[in-house]
């Protein structure tokens, strides 16, 4: 959800439609207790998905710096599989009590948590603050983590992204709109700027995902946070009708035409340029795009031109503004058997450290503290770290808990919603009979 650049969107979602039998494959592999070799490591060893460029080069980075001395008593080792092969190579190593000192986690948070309970990874919480470097994780990053784990530090938040709407402020100044801090305000300028000839919303239909945050984001702010928890605890269904409320409102963006024409077939890229060309209004996305806002040779709007604004309120509704969706990206954990001192070595290393350098030479946020002072590209990347650095409570994503199944199933039918072929209704209904079958 930083991951890298663009393709970073692309690259998070790729994990959450994993399917089903995988996961019951790696739950067989991952049965049973204890975890990875009891042998002392010789290397940091480090296993990652060949997507993801950020984490591995900051790590290089630290491992020739700040790290060195870390490095020379246990040199960093770095091997990639395609993220789409990641959840096979793990159930294999976790099988054979093979997994290495840190790796990229199973695709969806139910993974990670099997192999947390399987005994597999190490107690991350403990073993900070044994460690003394439990206060250098942002608490935002904490409490998303333990959201997405069953109220466990199951993993490090390498990548910290929060989401929100970027919107076109020479669009808006020269249309005589302010930032809508409410839905409906939101709606009105959407329509004022479909009257003017400009696409209100960029979104990718194809991926779906940009579009399932939509209904979320009315849910936790028509609902309150922990409207979608009573989905996965069985207080509440999607079927509901103050639920099907919130696909209704996205569903008739769509009809309106504020997402423009064939939003069906628009990949992430293609959303993404039609915002920053210019050409649309408002982008729903997480933090993870400021890079490519960064970039002069992508984006023709210019970042001194590009707000961002929390999801507006929903009138008389019980969730607050200042409550960001948020994301920790792929996440990374460490194995619990090659957690000696020579690991924790390194983790105390990349905790006082990772934060400055993925920041300063990527322009990456985790959720690691800054330690080393870093200058902001522009003024919206400033804005969105406060942002990140002042939030207490955030929430998930509308698939954060749903199985991969109902993920799938989410997110390929999105367009559908947002095209007209599906109504609120049907597509609700759809996803719950998807959540109730696993």
């Amino acid at each position: 959800m930083i991951i890298d650049s663009p393709r970073a969107g692309r690259t998070r979602n790729f994990g959450l439609t994993a399917s089903a039998a995988a996961l019951v494959v790696f739950a067989t592999a991952c049965g049973g207790s204890g975890g990875g070799s009891s042998a002392a490591p010789k290397q940091f060893s480090y296993l990652t998905n060949v997507e993801n460029t950020t984490v591995k080069t900051a790590l290089a980075t630290l491992s020739k710096g700040a790290c060195a001395t870390q490095d020379k008593a246990l040199p960093l080792k770095v091997d990639t599989v395609p993220q789409t092969s990641l959840d096979q190579k793990l159930q294999l190593l976790a099988g054979q009590s093979a997994l290495p000192v840190q790796f990229a986690a199973g695709n969806a948070p139910v993974l990670t948590d099997q192999l947390y309970r399987s005994g597999k990874i190490a107690d991350l919480e403990k073993k900070l603050k044994d460690l003394g470097v439990y206060d250098q994780l942002a608490p935002s990053a904490v409490s998303t983590i333990k959201a997405l784990y069953g109220g466990k530090l199951e993993v490090l938040p390498y990548e910290y992204n929060i989401e929100g709407i970027f919107y076109n402020k020479k669009i808006f100044s020269e249309n005589h709109l302010t930032e809508p801090a409410t839905w409906d305000a939101l709606v009105a300028a959407a329509a004022k700027l479909q009257a003017e000839g400009i696409q209100p919303l960029a979104a990718s239909g194809q991926q779906g995902w940009p579009l399932t945050r939509l209904i979320s984001g009315y849910l936790y702010r028509s609902l309150g946070p922990q409207a979608l928890q009573d989905v996965a605890d069985g207080k509440a269904k999607l079927t509901d009708p103050k639920y099907v409320k919130a696909a209704q409102e996205v569903a008739d963006l769509g009809k309106k035409g504020y997402f423009g024409k064939g939003v069906g077939s628009i990949d992430y890229d293609t959303a993404f340029n039609q915002f920053l060309t210019g050409k649309a209004g408002m982008f729903y996305m997480g933090s993870w795009a400021l890079a490519d806002i960064a970039d002069p040779k992508r984006d023709h709007v210019g970042a001194e031109n590009i707000g961002f604004m929390p999801f507006p309120a929903v009138a008389g509704g019980a969730g607050s503004i200042d409550q960001y969706p948020s994301n920790v990206g792929l996440a990374m954990t460490l194995g619990s058997k090659s957690f000696d001192s020579k690991v924790g070595n390194w983790v105390s290393c990349i905790a006082k450290n990772y934060g400055s350098v993925a920041l300063k030479d990527q322009g990456s946020i985790s959720g690691f503290k800054a330690n080393t002072p870093v200058e902001d590209p522009n003024d919206i990347t400033k804005q969105v770290r406060n942002t990140i650095a002042g939030s207490k409570q955030n929430v998930l994503w509308f698939e954060a808990l749903f199985s991969t199944k109902a993920t799938s199933v989410s997110q390929t039918n999105a367009a559908s919603l947002a095209s007209g072929s599906m109504s609120p209704q049907q597509f609700m209904q759809t996803v719950q009979d998807a959540l109730k079958s696993q």
